[in-house]
């Protein structure tokens, strides 16, 4: 009953019956309260969405497939400091982790979200050393910024180190079964000594039984008779797949050989008495003339016909069969189709009893023999097959988490040359189409990334990683009719995805509506507190209604979930130079500047703060990089030429404003400031007629009047005049 319930548990979580699979496993542990099947009924409950529940049962038990268990329902319900003490007890300090490198990785997660990055990096390095397929482990170095290079950690080393793991691991299951096998191979032997002719002919005659539970299947007497009890010993004694199964932890050994119980030998051995009852008297006359002249023994020919003839026929059913022309008959002179079945069944009685033994045994050497000279090719092709995989494999991930480290040290370009080395199936994918998206993201090309995110959306309508980047993107380009299309789909995918109200929130900031622009971001937050970039895009909200204290709050919160969120550096910088503290926002945009060095907005906003610090050579410096990074970028062009202003330096900073108006020819901001030097150099009519380019522009109305109050005193006197610009 117990075996029965456990398998009946294992095949409702297959089938996603998790409601199911709750409820029988609740009545096996009620019946049956063994720590392994509370085990299976954590694992029910996680499935089923439930982690209080598997929390409860699980509580102070102490085998590591429950410790494991337990910590996996801490964690989903955000008890870190006890999933750790799990995973790591205070009080036994040299306790092992539990469950190899997933019980790593867990801890890794916990560490990166409690603060501390070096821990978890070393969590995560020793998940991947353990399972070097392990990819989410590799992802999370790359997220933390201390990956190796993927050609080290996916190298030839380790291709070779898999080779030899899964060899091992091939041999012990092979030798295993090959030792189950001859010990099967010789019970049947002398069982079949032992019995009488009349048997054999009964044996014959019903060769072919109906399987317990299965009647559309038919099987042989023999295979009946030995398949039903290893079939209940199975059950008795779970195999170590369902043991790992039971306990849901440990994952099935890689690259397992399918075939491995393909090439088995012996276990035919017992269906060879099925012959052709048709050849019977010829097989005789052969048999009686073989066996004066010497030992029997079964001919490579005669035995590979007998290998091909799977599955074999019943005599009953050979008996119809009609005769090749080409068959042993015209080699013999016999003449089987003369025979009544009765002298049929008479030829096999006698052949079996005079020669039953030496029958067996012959064709179990020959059959030995056989396998011996085929099995090192087999062998040599299962190798060569493992390593052409096994290398192919890691290739693949070599390039996947060399463009993915790339992408998280934000060297997106070189990024960006990484992925298209990938095979056009893996390029074509939504997940690499998602990364080369956030890659142009990162250059500030809206362009192309709006290109490469349509084009995994729309290949991969139900991928939501990146979709939130997505949104960004179109909320950039002021796409307000696409973001919202975009939005509906998401939530008609997943209503509780954050990817989704995200989008939501992009659409409504675009419309200036903040409020509920703010609803919708939280909203995210609430589905799942670990998205960092949902606490960012709050913290901007509450930035554009001026409520700064609480968006600092939301940029602290992204902090904490992932520390090189460069974007909350950023948010916490702008507040603090809106707020005049300059030197915290120095700090801040440094801060982030270290994590994106190449970003040429976070190099404007850093020379800004060290322009407001009258760290003008410093500023000028920074402007000169951050330029020079991105030279369609008019920001850092424009505030390059505030400082010239400040410092005096009018004719360079008209230059600086040539310049910029060949990329932003109808910036507003930009003809207002060149009004402004145009009248310092006391060029009048040149001042204004950039203050009327200006208003022609229609800038904010923030600068509506500030503009006009400069024009109306272009004609008066410097010191009658206030610096608003």
């Amino acid at each position: 009953m117990e075996t029965l319930m456990v398998d009946r548990v294992h095949a409702s979580l297959r089938l996603f019956m998790n409601r199911n699979a709750v409820f029988l496993c609740e009545r096996l542990c009620a019946q049956f309260p063994a720590e392994t099947n509370v085990q299976l009924l954590a694992t029910c409950y996680l499935h089923n969405n439930q982690p209080y529940a598997a929390y409860h049962i699980l509580k102070g038990k102490k085998l590591p497939e429950s410790r494991y268990l337990f910590a996996i329902s801490c964690f989903r319900m955000n008890l870190l400091r006890e999933a750790e003490e799990t995973l790591c007890p205070v009080n036994e300090p040299n306790v092992e982790v539990p469950s190899g490198a997933t019980g790593h990785y867990l801890l890794g997660l916990i560490y990166r979200y409690t603060g501390r990055v070096a821990p978890a990096a070393e969590q995560f390095t020793q998940a991947l050393t353990l399972d070097p397929l392990l990819w989410a482990a590799y992802e999370e170095l790359c997220i933390l910024g201390v990956a190796e290079d993927a050609n080290e950690c996916f190298s030839e080393a380790t291709a070779l180190r898999l080779q030899q793991e899964h060899t091992s691991t091939s041999n012990l299951e092979k030798s295993n079964f090959v030792n189950e096998n001859r010990v099967l191979s010789s019970n049947v032997s002398a069982s079949l000594v032992d019995i009488s002719p009349k048997q054999i002919k009964q044996l014959h005659a019903n060769n072919t039984a109906e399987v317990p539970g299965y009647p559309h299947l038919r099987a042989t007497a023999l295979h009946v008779q030995n398949s039903v009890p290893s079939n209940v010993g199975q059950f008795d004694s779970p195999s170590p797949t369902v043991t790992q199964q039971t306990s849901g932890i440990v994952p099935p050994p890689l690259f397992r050989n399918v075939h491995a119980y393909q090439n088995t030998i012996i276990g035919d051995a017992p269906a060879k008495p099925k012959m052709n009852a048709v050849n019977q008297p010829l097989r005789r006359k052969y048999l009686d003339e073989a066996r004066l002249k010497k030992p029997f023994q079964v001919t490579g020919r005669l035995f590979n016909q007998s290998s091909e003839s799977i599955p074999r026929r019943s005599a009953r059913l050979s008996r119809d069969t009609p005769i090749n022309s080409n068959s042993n008959i015209s080699q013999f002179g016999g003449n089987g189709t003369d025979h009544s079945s009765g002298s049929r069944y008479e030829a096999v009685d006698e052949m079996w009893t005079d020669n039953i033994a030496a029958t067996s045994s012959s064709v179990s050497i020959a059959e030995g023999r056989c396998f011996e000279q085929d099995k090192p090719e087999r062998i040599l092709s299962q190798d060569s097959k493992l390593v052409t995989g096994i290398r192919e494999l890691l290739g693949l991930l070599r390039t996947l988490g060399e463009g993915y480290r790339l992408s998280c040290l934000f060297k997106c370009q070189e990024a960006l040359e990484v992925y298209r080395k990938l095979p056009e199936p893996q390029f074509n994918t939504g997940w690499v189409l998602c990364q080369v998206g956030k890659a142009y993201f990162e250059l500030v090309d809206y362009l192309e990334a709006n290109h490469f995110f349509e084009l995994a959306h729309r290949l991969s309508p139900c991928t939501l990683e990146g979709m939130d980047i997505y949104s960004t993107v179109l909320y950039h380009l002021n796409e307000e009719m696409r973001i919202s299309y975009l939005a509906q789909e998401l939530i008609s995918v997943d209503r509780l995805s954050p990817q989704a109200w995200c989008a939501v929130g992009n659409c409504f900031a675009l419309r200036k509506d903040h409020e509920t622009a703010l609803k919708n971001f939280q909203r995210a937050v609430q589905i799942d507190p670990r998205v960092a970039y949902a606490h960012t895009l709050c913290g901007h909200e509450y930035s554009a209604l001026e409520d700064y204290e609480n968006s600092v709050k939301f940029y602290r919160c992204a902090l904490q979930v992932d520390e090189r969120h460069y974007n909350a550096w950023y948010g916490l910088g702008v507040v603090y130079l809106r707020q005049e503290k300059f030197e915290f926002a120095e700090h801040h945009f440094r801060r982030a500047f270290q994590i994106n060095p190449r970003s040429s907005v976070l190099m404007c906003y850093l020379g800004m703060a060290l322009h407001a610090l009258k760290r003008n050579e410093d500023a000028l410096e920074m402007m000169d990089k951050a330029i020079f990074s991105d030279k369609k970028n008019p920001l850092p062009k424009y505030q390059k030429a505030l400082i010239l202003v400040g410092l005096k330096k009018y004719p360079e900073a008209l230059d600086e404003l040539e310049r910029l108006r060949e990329i932003a020819p109808r910036e507003s901001s930009m003809y207002a400031l060149m009004g402004k030097i145009y009248k310092q150099l006391n060029i009048l009519d040149k001042a204004v007629f950039c203050f009327g380019t200006a208003l022609d522009l229609k800038p904010p109305a923030a600068d509506l009047a500030i503009i006009k109050a400069a024009m109306e005193k272009v004609h008066l006197p410097d010191d009658l005049i206030e610096d608003d610009l």
